[in-house]
């Protein structure tokens, strides 16, 4: 345990962690207000905002590489230490 605590690979990913749970709220709340806006869109036109879409589908990726990265379920670092979901 004593080494675990001084391992500095554990803080860094503490610290990225930290710096991705900041995002994470941030793109949360963006897409909250894209699902908002779209939501206006479609009640007032019956249609949706077609370049809204391939937005919220990256973003939604983001979030969700960013929830597994937290959760220890991969190790790779999301975006900007890779690339946006929309480039895969």
């Amino acid at each position: 345990m004593k080494q675990n605590l001084k391992n500095p690979g554990t803080w860094n990913r503490f610290f990225y962690m930290l710096l991705f749970s900041f995002c994470c709220c941030i793109a949360e709340a963006l897409l909250l207000v894209i699902v908002v806006f779209q939501f206006i869109i479609t009640l007032f036109t019956s249609t949706q905002n077609s370049r809204l879409k391939p937005f919220s589908r990256d973003l939604s990726s983001y979030i969700y590489d960013v929830l597994q990265f937290l959760s220890y379920n991969s190790d790779q670092m999301p975006f900007p230490f890779s690339d946006w979901p929309g480039e895969r």
